[in-house]
């Protein structure tokens, strides 16, 4: 069959998902992705160990429903995992939910501030994540249309919890809004542990430290869904495989191996694709979950107006997060912490000035010999992943810059292991002696195996001037681009990052409410 509805190019949990949602609504769908094995930055290596993302954040559930996979229907069960904020004097601290306590499950003393912190955080994420589950504002010219009417509703609601949160909180939120994480977080709490671990997660995947305006809204995203942190027992091919059987239960066509090489413009208009194998497959709907710029170049910039043109090229998208996978005979022990707890998500990042003195290097090119890292051991959850006494350990690392001077080259992926395991080395001090194999993906090579623009983590920096109307750029902020039927499906356009699915699912919807509107 070569000719379809629509065409989704990239099979990631977005480009799935977008899938899902147009065949579930009849549109003959046909997924096309570069790489053998689908899930994009989630994709498992070949023995089934993750090699890019371990961890699910904020998986929405109005994904779930909308693929057809909701709490009756879900493949596999995940279970969630306590943070652990690593210290190098053993006094590690424990995070669950909005519970602090000591490693030896003692009364930690500023518990009461990092409740009161969380709790705030997550009332901001829940009035935010109406706006996730939805389209950006915006308006096509008729104010009466339904469409325009949903939109305006949504706003009033979103209004409406904003002025229940009071006078007061209403201020704070706002404030809070264009506040750096830095300086939030430890005007609750003392440096430490616990003030490095929330100085990491609002930095994830970021090219800025916490003292950056607008970084506190990171943490104030990541609690738009709950906040929770779960491990897919199975590891993330069960992940990967649910959202691929969804999607072909639907009717969706899935190819892998197939690289596209050009989007057919005609008249103004999207029509199909050309592979690297010479066929072209037609459609009058294509969505693309790379980034932008990269659609642009697929379609050719004459398709675009030079300021759209200019504001893709423009769109900062500068990876730092790496990735390091080390394969063990054993599993390492933490000074002060249980077996129990190796199971924990592990931060490596005492303070929080810790995390702004690591982002240091990267901003001229270097990588941090102190980087921050965020590692699990997915083995001691789901011991089907392994055989023996082996482990695997999967390691986030923060700052190594996709730009680094002199490049990526074997020497400077060899410092990087180095870097990391001499980190993790400090809270786990027999680790080097029980490492089998090791690899590593610097921002090059995620950007050269999943096609996310700079390597980075969500596509795009999630800043304040890149979110909502703004993501991936002005003017191009509701999933149309520039060509009718050409929509951005992936974690460059809104609401962003880590594996929620909502990009994929909102484009879709977009895609088709535009039908409707023909």
């Amino acid at each position: 069959m070569t000719r379809f509805d629509a065409i989704v190019i990239g099979g990631g949990i977005n480009g799935l998902t977008a899938a899902a949602v147009l065949a579930r609504r009849g549109k003959s769908v046909c997924v096309l992705d570069q790489a053998e094995t689908l899930g994009g930055m989630a994709a498992p290596g070949p023995d089934g160990a993750p090699r890019g993302a371990h961890l699910l954040y904020n998986l929405s559930p109005a994904v779930r429903r909308d693929i057809g996979l909701g709490n009756r229907d879900w493949p596999f069960r995940s279970a969630p995992l306590p943070s652990v904020a690593l210290s190098p004097d053993g006094r590690h601290v424990v995070l669950r939910g909005g519970e602090a306590t000591n490693g030896d499950s003692s009364a930690h003393p500023d518990a009461d501030a990092y409740r009161a912190l969380h709790g705030r955080l997550a009332k901001y994420g829940a009035l935010l994540r109406q706006l996730a589950e939805n389209a950006p504002p915006g308006f096509d010219g008729k104010l009466a249309s339904r469409s325009a009417l949903r939109q305006m509703m949504r706003l009033g609601w979103f209004g409406l919890g904003l002025k229940r949160l009071g006078r007061d909180e209403m201020r704070n939120f706002l404030r809070v809004l264009l506040s750096n994480a830095y300086d939030t977080i430890l005007d609750e709490m003392p440096d430490g542990p616990m003030a490095g671990l929330l100085a990491a997660d609002a930095v994830r995947g970021a090219a800025a430290g916490p003292r950056a305006p607008g970084t506190v809204f990171s943490l104030i995203y990541r609690m738009g869904h709950g906040g929770e942190v779960t491990l897919p027992m199975g590891g993330m091919s069960a992940l990967c495989s649910a959202f691929a059987d969804a999607a072909r239960n639907a009717g969706c066509q899935i190819e892998t191996g197939v690289t596209v090489t050009r989007v057919l413009i005609e008249a103004g208009a999207a029509c199909g694709v050309e592979t690297a194998d010479g066929r072209q497959i037609t459609a009058p709907l294509v969505l693309t979950s790379t980034g932008a710029e990269v659609t642009c170049h697929l379609a050719g910039p004459q398709h675009f107006d030079i300021e759209a043109t200019r504001r893709m090229r423009n769109v900062r998208a500068r990876g730092t997060a790496a990735k390091v996978n080390l394969r063990l005979s054993s599993l390492p022990a933490v000074i002060g912490l249980s077996r129990d707890l190796m199971a924990a998500r592990l931060i490596a990042a005492p303070s929080a000035t810790y995390v702004e003195r690591a982002f240091n290097p990267s901003k001229y090119r270097e990588m941090s010999p102190n980087p921050v890292i965020e590692a699990v051991i997915p083995s001691v959850t789901d011991p089907g992943l392994t055989s023996g006494d082996s482990h695997y350990l999967s390691a986030i690392v923060q700052y190594a810059p996709c730009d680094l001077e002199g490049g990526w080259t074997e020497t400077a992926k060899r410092a990087l292991a180095k870097a990391t395991i001499d980190t993790l080395a400090t809270y786990m001090p027999d680790l080097p002696g029980q490492i089998t194999a090791s690899e590593v993906l610097t921002p090059v090579d995620i950007e050269a195996q999943t096609g996310a623009p700079g390597g980075h983590w969500h596509h795009a920096e999630m800043s304040l001037d890149q979110l909502l109307t703004l993501r991936p750029a002005n003017g191009l902020g509701r999933y149309a681009l520039g060509p009718a039927g050409l929509y951005l499906c992936g974690a460059s356009a809104h609401p962003g990052g880590d594996i929620m699915g909502l990009a994929g699912r909102n484009a879709a919807l977009a895609a088709l409410a535009s039908e409707g509107r023909k």
